[in-house]
């Protein structure tokens, strides 16, 4: 049974927390469109390599937008405006989304109250750095500043980092996905729509358990500790004779199992049979650990934890990733059929119904106004109507 094939988003979006929500929600086979302003669009069209050789299709945008739909729209144009309101109501949209400043709500007609008299069982999510009482500008490193995430992430002696994802961007695009299945499910309990406000930094601090917990309850310090664990030992990175491995050793047996093997068996020591000693000594510990590891393999490392039931992992490049047959058995793709180009995108989360219907293929991310003929033709105008409001720059 498809239950999501009939429900249209319209995602007034452009950077990554929003268009990374819709693609999720395009992974359910919703009739997602994508809103952009017919002169500005969304900037990362113009990120990355222009590897379609084209305008507004670079790499950057390929990435989080198959799928989807695309229509230019000039909502603040009095004629945009009314064409807008032809779209919630005509389209019979489901769930309207947006990532503009609050302060442009009202003055765009696309607030919550504005588009719920037009159709009252809409569901409206805006997507906020701070919330919807500030206009402040928020990307998504400056939410790894502001929420404490770079101050756990790096060196013990370095600089804060940034994390290698952006974490408060598709970190708020999932939570923005749970909202939204449940103010569905609440629709279909009650019939009433929803109002949905979403603040970035919010999202990042959520992340936070043991950090806020440990630090305003017990007065411990939380710091970046690199690749060592707070609380666990050994937990770490090991350099092993063709590369490195992390190590994960989560319990008192599991390192009695770890020392019971010849390769280890020099780090058996009294001192170390609780992780509180481990623990105390953990430099030491770390140190020894390397001197053992640096003369095996990666993959002499892993065959004798594996067979004990001890975590360890080589740490892999990212096509070593897209290689791990659980990866690429779920890897998902999408070919342009302008240019003939394929793309490979990243598994989802879960692989849904319309995913496996579709055999993982998705639609090539659109076009800068892709669908404006097809969809604004649906309601009405005519080729002459979508030439005239082009050269007025209003689509």
């Amino acid at each position: 049974m498809d239950l999501f094939k009939d429900l249209t988003v319209l995602s007034l979006e452009q950077a990554t927390v929003l268009p990374y929500l819709t693609y999720r929600l395009a992974h359910d086979g919703m009739n997602v469109i994508r809103l952009e302003h017919p002169v500005y669009g969304d900037p990362n069209r113009l990120i990355g390599d222009n590897v379609l050789g084209e305008e507004r299709m670079n790499a950057y945008f390929l990435c989080i937008n198959a799928g989807k739909k695309a229509l230019t729209l000039d909502i603040s144009d009095p004629e945009g405006a009314q064409i807008f309101r032809s779209l919630i109501q005509k389209l019979n949209v489901a769930i309207f989304a947006t990532n503009q400043l609050p302060r442009n709500y009202k003055k765009l007609g696309i607030d919550y109250e504005t588009l719920k008299a037009l159709k009252p069982d809409i569901i409206w999510l805006g997507v906020t750095g701070f919330g919807p009482d500030s206009n402040e500008a928020a990307y998504d490193p400056i939410l790894q500043a502001r929420s404490g995430l770079m101050e756990l992430t790096g060196e013990p002696d370095g600089d804060p980092q940034v994390l290698g994802i952006p974490l408060p961007d598709m970190g708020t695009s999932e939570h923005g996905y749970g909202l939204l299945m449940k103010a569905l499910y609440r629709r279909q309990a009650t019939g009433e729509g929803s109002c949905i406000h979403l603040s970035m930094f919010e999202s990042s601090v959520s992340w936070l358990t043991v950090p806020i917990t440990f630090t305003t309850s017990f007065g411990k310090e939380i710091t970046r500790r690199g690749n060592t664990h707070e609380f666990f030992c050994p937990v770490s990175v090991y350099r092993t004779k063709n590369g490195f491995v992390y190590l994960a050793v989560g319990n008192d047996r599991q390192w009695k199992s770890l020392v019971s093997q010849d390769m280890f068996r020099t780090l058996d020591r009294p001192e170390y049979e609780k992780n509180a000693g481990r623990i105390g000594d953990v430099e030491n510990l770390n140190r020894a650990i390397n001197e053992i590891t640096k003369n095996h393999t990666s993959e002499e490392l892993i065959d004798l934890l594996n067979a004990l039931t001890i975590p360890i992992s080589k740490i892999k490049s990212i096509p070593e990733v897209v290689a791990d047959p659980l990866v690429e058995r779920r890897l998902l793709y999408s070919e342009d059929p302008v240019t003939g180009t394929k793309i490979t995108l990243p598994p989802p989360p879960y692989m849904t119904p319309f995913l496996e219907r579709s055999e993982r293929r998705l639609t090539f991310p659109p076009r800068f106004g892709e669908h404006n003929a097809e969809i604004y033709g649906g309601l009405g105008y005519s080729e002459s109507d979508l030439q005239r409001l082009k050269e007025k720059r209003v689509i």
